[in-house]
């Protein structure tokens, strides 16, 4: 019951805002000259400012009232000030509801003032201005401003809001216009004034919609994350889908009532004549209709806004059997022709509308004709983009990718799979040649990049149709399947990761290194993403005695690191005595892994390899000491492997540069995902 009330009392304060702005910018648009101000139409829409400005602030308080009531879990605390005044002042989202509070309170006295005020233009621009504030202060509780408030992310959603009222707010003043000049017009006649004011609107109105279209596109692709199948299988996606839908039909709307309807309302002739009183009829129907589907509208993005956005939702069952996928498909025989060739069906599509509006062509005839080279064009294109798909394929992995599940995932390829796939995952391990199909190269060739990882988590499972792989539900656990997908992914990544050099490529990150937690020689426990937004990383692999040298070398430039604002982690690549522990301890000012340390430097050892030494022959050669550089965002820059990129870093002039480059950088970009994708 409260969901549904605070539901209401979004849709209800949403919308009064909203119509109190747009009303506000259409006065602005109708006025002129003084006559506007004398039509009663005006003065009407004037005496529901106030109740629309006070409806504002009364709904927020319910909205509150019923959050706080959600987040304690007991209706009596709205009773309890210390409640309340323990939300206002100890959550950003309190403390935002006080300017959204204020700002509708400031909007009902500047309403309340310009009513008594002199009639003049600046009176609707300052409230359309003043009606703006609650809406731009109502985007930072926003699905986009909970996860990072910044100018990027506060801006669409403020735009598409304010751009809403503009559009949608003002529909009602464009419908009280034409009904109130109906009943005063006792000649029949049309006002030419009014068809200015309403043509003048309309020029304003169909950008501004497309703007909406536009702001709406950004918000929406911050939260599907790039993840558009979801729009069909999400409660977000149904949401938004069917929002798209009603927003298209009432663009088609829009467009309608401008182009034929509007004109009509220019002839000023005679009483008689019909083309006028069907233009009246005609606006006043269509827009009607518009102002409905707007409310509609309208409700359904309150709903999506408090619905769990596309990427943090989980699909357990993709309920179809195929998926879309260019990066799958676009390398196969005929594909891209194919594909190119719907297109071009759908541009002439495209310009069969923009002919036949030339042409005058009837409305049936202007719908049919491109509907049919719509749905050719989209026949023609789709098919060849779509693969097999599965009920785990968009299943959200519950393993994060990390040492220890790569670790584990690594014991288990060597038990159940390296006999098929080789050490290395090439597809060439000692069995692999009497299969009766040829094996994926799960290292080298972009295979996990054209499949999900709830893909590999089905083959895992039970197996590929129509091949020699077997299904392992039976014999793994569920979190032991979801490891294997984690290491597979760990192998792809560690050789895409071989473009890596001891040089960072500035302000250019997409190597996402293996997540780990750790404990040092000092009893202190962490994790990688700890440092995330504060320090970079130098993550050393080291062999003991064989990194002596280099590991002296880095205890004289740790003063120097650690004023850079770069932490140092020493993890040994094998295990060390206690007395090797406590030498390597006693002697480095840094810390010394030894809790995960053998887990860590395995799966950053699938990053070892580079442009010049792949080392995609056998088992593959460990090096005895590796280094990485890891930003602040959480992502691997560079790597230093001695035994290949001589002299790298052994010069920590060369190092300090690199870290110091990455200081300088004011990159702002997600940090990786705790899973794979």
């Amino acid at each position: 019951m409260i969901d549904v009330i605070a539901a209401i009392a979004r849709w209800f304060q949403l919308a009064a805002n909203l119509i109190l702005l747009g009303s506000c910018v259409f006065l602005a648009i109708a006025n002129s000259g003084k006559r506007a101000y004398l039509d009663r139409w005006v003065e009407k829409l004037e005496r529901l400012f106030p109740w629309l400005a006070i409806s504002i602030p009364i709904g927020l308080i319910v909205i509150l009232t019923a959050t706080i009531t959600q987040v304690t879990g007991d209706s009596t605390n709205i009773w309890q000030q210390d409640v309340w005044l323990g939300f206002i002042n100890d959550t950003r989202v309190g403390q935002i509801w006080i300017w959204r509070i204020s700002f509708a309170l400031l909007l009902l006295f500047i309403v309340i003032y310009l009513r008594k005020s002199p009639k003049a233009r600046w009176r609707y621009i300052l409230g359309a201005g003043a009606a703006a504030l609650p809406l731009i202060a109502g985007s930072l509780t926003s699905n986009s401003a909970t996860e990072e408030l910044s100018f990027s992310t506060i801006t669409p959603f403020a735009l598409h809001l304010v751009l809403a009222g503009v559009w949608f707010g003002a529909l009602p003043a464009f419908l009280l216009l034409v009904y109130e000049n109906k009943k005063n017009d006792k000649s029949k006649r049309t006002d030419i004034s009014e068809y200015e004011t309403l043509k003048r609107f309309s020029a304003i109105a169909l950008p501004a919609m497309l703007l909406i279209i536009l702001t709406g596109f950004v918000v929406a692709d911050r939260m599907f994350a790039g993840f558009y199948a979801a729009s069909v299988a999400t409660s977000y996606g149904w949401l938004l889908s069917i929002k798209i839908l009603i927003l298209g039909v009432i663009l088609l709307i829009a467009a309608r009532v401008r182009a034929h309807w509007l004109p009509l309302l220019a002839n000023n002739t005679s009483v008689a004549d019909a083309d006028a009183d069907a233009g009246r009829a005609g606006v006043r129907k269509w827009v009607r209709i518009e102002f409905i589907l707007a409310l509609l509208l309208l409700l359904l993005a309150t709903i999506i806004a408090n619905t769990t956005p596309v990427k943090y939702a989980s699909i357990e069952n993709w309920p179809y059997p195929f998926r879309f996928s260019v990066v799958a498909t676009w390398n196969q025989p005929n594909v891209a022709v194919q594909v190119w060739i719907g297109v071009f069906i759908l541009i002439i599509a495209a310009g069969t509308v923009l002919f036949g509006r030339l042409r005058n062509w009837e409305l049936k005839r202007l719908i049919s004709i491109p509907a049919v080279l719509l749905v050719s064009g989209l026949a023609v294109a789709l098919p060849p983009l779509t693969i097999q798909a599965y009920p785990e394929t968009y299943r959200r992995p519950p393993v994060p990718f990390d040492a220890i599940s790569i670790a584990n995932g690594a014991a288990l390829y060597t038990q159940h799979c390296v006999e098929c796939h080789g050490f290395q995952g090439m597809g060439n391990g000692i069995k692999s040649r009497t299969l009766s199909t040829k094996l994926p190269d799960l290292l080298t060739e972009p295979h996990t990049a054209e499949h999900t990882p709830g893909d590999f988590y089905n083959w895992i499972s039970y197996g590929m149709v129509n091949t020699d792989m077997p299904g392992y539900a039976d014999k793994l656990s569920e979190e032991d399947r979801w490891d294997l997908v984690n290491y597979v992914h760990a192998l792809s990544r560690g050789y895409q990761a071989r473009i890596l050099t001891p040089e960072i490529i500035p302000n250019k990150a997409y190597v996402k290194p293996p997540l780990f937690s750790y404990a040092d020689n000092n009893g202190v426990s962490g994790t990688l993403q700890d440092f995330r937004g504060n320090k970079s990383v130098l993550l050393v692999i080291f062999s003991w005695p064989q990194s002596q040298a280099r590991m002296e070398q880095l205890q004289q430039a740790y003063q120097r690191l650690s004023e850079q604002d770069t932490a140092v982690l020493a993890v040994p690549a094998n295990e060390l005595s206690a007395a090797e522990m406590a030498q390597v301890a006693a002697e480095l000012p840094f810390p010394v892994v030894t809790q995960s340390a053998a887990e860590i430097a395995n799966s950053y050892a699938l990053s070892r390899r580079t442009l010049t030494h792949p080392d995609i022959i056998g088992r593959g050669k460990i090096p005895d000491h590796m280094e990485f550089l890891i930003d602040r965002n959480g992502y691997m820059r560079a790597r230093w492997v001695p035994s290949v990129d001589q002299p790298g870093w052994s010069d920590i002039d060369k190092l300090n540069q690199q870290i110091g480059l990455l200081n300088r950088e004011k990159m702002k970009i997600p940090y990786p995902e705790d899973f794979v994708r």
